[in-house]
């Protein structure tokens, strides 16, 4: 129970959902999921099901304290499972080569990732302008391809359908744009196939700041659903953990700019010196 605790709390993380939302698009009870999370809980396979739906991941996922492999790929793992944080990422650069045109393409894409806050929807306008790209923002590709609401398409399609859009999107945008900033949503890291396709095709720059910033900046933008005082440490609380589920996945972009203490101007200066060999080239 407690390795299924674990993950259940850990996928909810990284996908930026509260346990209440998680509690709303499975159809479990809000105290039946707190038991489930707190690993305290009988589950039943019925249960299991519906929280992998939600989650977007098998039930497999959720139960298996390690996944069984065989022959060449269990020896593999078992080998990655070794090897420190800097020859795992050479390794990673080595193995998952892009393709002839992902190649020639990738310097000139450009994917900006991160939490909501960071910096995204204010500096890839302005680094769009500089470079001579169109800028898009990816939730509203997802939003105009579904005809409704992001928040609309989860409710009533499930976090899986939402992130096929999503992928649909980004396809489309790879095969019509040799030339382009794109703005992701922060949940996108979550979802391996997808996020292995934007770091072969895109350079990736990570937005972060520290959780703090990412709140105020929030605030600023008038979000209702941690606008008042009582919900601040919750909202707090929150975004350390999606960036504590994230983090990992986030360091695998190319280029990493801490927005917290610069302003626009400066972090946009920072960010087109970063990125200039790969526009050059």
């Amino acid at each position: 129970m407690a390795s299924l605790a674990r993950q259940v709390r850990t996928l909810r993380a990284q996908r930026g959902m509260t346990r209440k939302q998680l509690a709303a698009q499975s159809g479990v009870s809000l105290p039946y999921l707190a038991r489930v999370e707190a690993g305290t809980g009988n589950v039943s396979l019925a249960v299991l099901h519906k929280l992998a739906e939600a989650l977007n991941v098998g039930v497999e996922t959720l139960v298996a304290e390690r996944t069984v492999y065989d022959g060449d790929l269990l020896i593999l793992i078992e080998y990655l499972r070794q090897q420190p944080a800097d020859v795992l990422s050479r390794l990673r650069r080595q193995i998952v080569v892009p393709s002839a045109a992902d190649i020639r393409h990738t310097g000139q894409r450009i994917a900006l990732i991160g939490l909501r806050g960071a910096g995204k929807s204010t500096l890839g306008p302005q680094l769009a302008k500089a470079i001579g790209a169109p800028f898009i923002e990816l939730d509203k590709e997802v939003e105009r391809e579904a005809g409704i609401a992001i928040g609309e398409v989860i409710t009533l399609y499930g976090q899986a359908a939402m992130r096929r859009i999503e992928r649909q999107c980004i396809e489309r945008i790879i095969a019509e744009h040799e030339h382009v900033v794109l703005a992701t949503g922060g949940g996108i890291v979550s979802e391996a196939p997808t996020f292995e396709r934007v770091l072969r095709a895109f350079r990736t720059v990570w937005l972060r700041a520290r959780p703090e910033v990412h709140f105020q900046r929030v605030m600023q933008q008038n979000d209702a659903r941690i606008a008042t005082e009582a919900l601040r440490n919750e909202a707090l609380d929150h975004i350390h953990r999606m960036l504590d589920a994230r983090e990992s996945l986030y360091r695998l972009a190319d280029v990493t700019l801490d927005t917290s203490d610069m302003t626009p101007e400066a972090a946009l200066a920072t960010l087109k010196a970063s990125l200039a060999p790969a526009q050059a080239a």
